[in-house]
């Protein structure tokens, strides 16, 4: 088969968050940690994640930002290919550790539809 997951995910409930180029599905509005991260040399603010669906996670590359040292990787849309954030694969300072596994969205990429 090896469609994309979209049709399974809302099933989840009415408020998600949509790629705005292409309205593909992109997370939940459940996995929100904080709407409240400010992205630095962007488009202003951020949602912090503890999950997406239907992205591609890029290369890793280590990366200097206003909260530390990190490696992290852009992730795209898996249906238009538009760069939406990042995922944070590691942080090297022990209070930034929480963001870990975790995504950012930038708002100006994303549409809250429900």
């Amino acid at each position: 088969m090896g469609g994309m997951r979209e049709d399974i995910f809302l099933s989840f409930g009415p408020r998600i968050y949509s790629c705005s180029n292409c309205r593909c599905n992109i997370a939940h509005h459940d996995d929100v940690i904080s709407k409240a991260f400010q992205v630095p040399g962007r488009n202003g603010r951020a949602y912090l994640l503890a999950n997406v669906v239907n992205v591609k996670v890029g290369a890793k590359e280590e990366r200097q930002l206003v909260t530390g040292y990190h490696i992290v990787a852009k992730i795209s849309c898996f249906q238009c290919k538009e760069v939406l954030g990042w995922k944070y694969e590691k942080a090297y300072e022990a209070s930034q550790k929480y963001k870990e596994g975790k995504y950012i969205l930038e708002k100006a990429k994303v549409m809250e539809d429900g």
